[in-house]
């Protein structure tokens, strides 16, 4: 009995080894350095959130600016810039870049056009056929009625041909050059041999070409003054004082 009483007990000894001790609650107590790096992290944070996106980058690039640009052609006929539109007060320099390179363009057209209307009133005419069956000899002498002759196919292709010159301009103006909306001259021709195949202009000096640049200017107005002339005396007869039936 007495060898059964110590066997239980040494078994009890040995199992109460085998459960953990209990341990006391321990209570952290916030210390004041533990508190300042809280907060700290905290302030990094809100700054962090409140601090403003970063501006974009500046341009790489410098337009022409809006009075170099203005500055041609002089005023000599009117004494001063004649815009009673204020256009040329509209947008930034890249609008005023975008506006005379237009300008230039649509002058070299209607110079081209007036020429034309001129030739054909004057009864020149250009050996050959213009489309089978139609010979460049019987094409009417009136602008207009000489436009509705021409076949349609071949509007197209004069449409065509233009948007071509067009398209390739700006690619050679972003390729071969500076672009005129990038300090690039407005209204210069990039398209290779479409204009002054010869190199006339090479041999010239800066000041010839800005003289160059302001006579075409002119010039290219006065063209869209004529044509849009003929245009109207050929729509509605009479509307154009001392103008004869073109």
């Amino acid at each position: 009995m007495k060898l059964s009483l110590v066997t239980f007990a040494a078994l009890a000894g040995a199992t109460s080894a085998f459960v953990p001790a209990p341990q006391a609650n321990v209570v952290r107590v916030a210390t004041p350095v533990f508190m300042a790096e809280e907060e700290a992290a905290t302030e990094e944070a809100a700054e962090e959130e409140a601090a403003p996106a970063p501006a974009p980058a500046a341009p790489t690039y410098t337009c022409m600016s809006r009075e170099a640009i203005l500055a041609e052609p002089n005023t000599i006929e009117f004494g001063q810039k004649w815009d009673p539109l204020g256009l040329s007060d509209l947008g930034s320099d890249e609008t005023i870049a975008w506006f005379r390179h237009a300008e230039v363009k649509h002058g070299r057209v209607a110079m081209a056009a007036f020429v034309g209307w001129w030739a054909v009133g004057a009864g020149l005419r250009l050996p050959g056929e213009l489309a089978t069956g139609l010979d460049f000899a019987s094409i009417p002498s009136k602008g207009l009625e000489a436009w509705d002759a021409v076949p349609g196919w071949g509007k197209a292709q004069m449409l065509l041909f233009a948007g071509l010159i067009e398209f390739h301009d700006e690619l050679f103006h972003s390729r071969r050059g500076d672009h005129y909306l990038r300090g690039g001259v407005p209204g210069k021709n990039m398209v290779p041999g479409l204009y002054d195949p010869l190199g006339f202009s090479s041999k010239k000096t800066p000041e010839q070409l800005a003289r160059g640049r302001s006579v075409e200017i002119k010039n290219g107005r006065l063209a869209m003054i004529g044509f849009a002339g003929l245009w109207a005396e050929a729509s509605i007869s009479g509307s154009v004082p001392f103008q004869p039936d073109c």
